[in-house]
């Protein structure tokens, strides 16, 4: 029971640390003159995805790195088909920006990438400077577009988003909530990580199966919750940007950090399973991202069908783990 009070609450100082800590960089970056299309696509993208990458960083440096692989991975499942589906399910999407039609792709190719890296059982310290190698090109190629696509939908969105909601926090109150924020997300994720190998511990199984399950949804939330917020608004290319960007920044730059601290040791379950799910999903993804004629649109009914993938690979992961 304290294990999993430990879990519970880490996870919700997480989610809320997080959103802290990114009004505060966004609002700092804004009184620092950067353009609000870089605050969006790259403070705020990093933002989301900051609970993953500090977990899986305490999680390997504490001799966890199962924990960082399932919460990377299980994190990539869940946005793509927990966040879509039940985002597309309240509010349907539709595929507008030729930013994310470049991206859909190259998050195949970057799936295909992390299988690669796998099939030999362990990712290497070298391998994940590979992934931050190319993490790092992925970024720049993706603020020249941003910057270069000026009519571009995504572009007028997050530009239009973003452009007002930081400029009525003072200097110092952003700067407060910066560092506090990450003081915050540090101390959470080391709650989490401890009672999360307390449970896996506890229910025998491996905690990988821990990382992909609990720890993913629970890390997920920032999206889920920004996601939604956007298609609410009708802003269904940012609700698409914050998934597909966390996928790419998960695979690359969260296993990436957990793999340069501590070699990851990779189950073979991890590749038939979880890398297969991966990629499946992600193909799944660019099917209903790209139509013959218009922009692609992910409808309530496919929303539905994603949730549904989402209950079968959990129910997977929790009979193949003899839980």
């Amino acid at each position: 029971m304290i294990a999993l009070g430990a879990v519970l609450v880490g996870l919700v100082l997480l989610v809320w640390s997080a959103d802290r800590f990114v009004s505060g960089a966004a609002a700092t970056a804004w009184h620092f003159n950067v353009p609000p299309l870089l605050i969006g696509m790259v403070i705020i993208g990093f933002g989301t995805s900051a609970p993953e990458m500090v977990v899986s960083a305490i999680a390997s440096s504490q001799g966890n790195p199962g924990l960082a692989l399932g919460n990377a991975y299980g994190s990539n499942i869940t946005n793509i088909a927990l966040i879509i589906g039940v985002t597309a399910v309240l509010s349907p999407l539709a595929v507008h920006s030729q930013i994310l039609r470049k991206e859909l792709p190259i998050l195949l190719a970057v799936t295909a990438l992390a299988a690669w890296q796998v099939v030999d059982g362990v990712i290497t310290h070298l391998e994940a400077f590979l992934l931050l190698g190319v993490f790092l090109l992925l970024m720049g190629w993706s603020i020249q577009q941003g910057l270069r696509g000026d009519r571009d939908t995504l572009a007028i969105e997050v530009t239009a988003e973003h452009a007002s909601t930081q400029q009525h926090m003072p200097l110092g109150r952003a700067l407060f909530w910066l560092l506090a924020g990450l003081l915050l997300l540090v101390a959470a994720s080391r709650l989490l990580v401890w009672g999360a190998v307390l449970i896996a511990e506890g229910l025998g199984v491996s905690d990988l199966v821990i990382g992909l399950t609990i720890v993913a949804v629970g890390t997920s939330l920032p999206e889920l919750a920004s996601s939604v917020i956007a298609a609410r608004k009708g802003e269904s290319d940012i609700a698409l940007g914050n998934v597909i960007g966390s996928n790419l920044f998960n695979t690359l730059a969260v296993v990436g950090i957990a793999g340069g601290i501590a070699e990851i040791d990779v189950p073979p379950e991890v590749l038939g399973r979880d890398v297969l799910s991966m990629g499946a999903l992600a193909l799944l993804l660019c099917v209903m991202g790209y139509r013959r004629r218009g922009p692609g649109r992910i409808n309530r009914l496919e929303g539905a069908l994603l949730i549904l993938c989402f209950v079968g690979y959990t129910s997977w992961v929790l009979v193949t783990s003899g839980s």
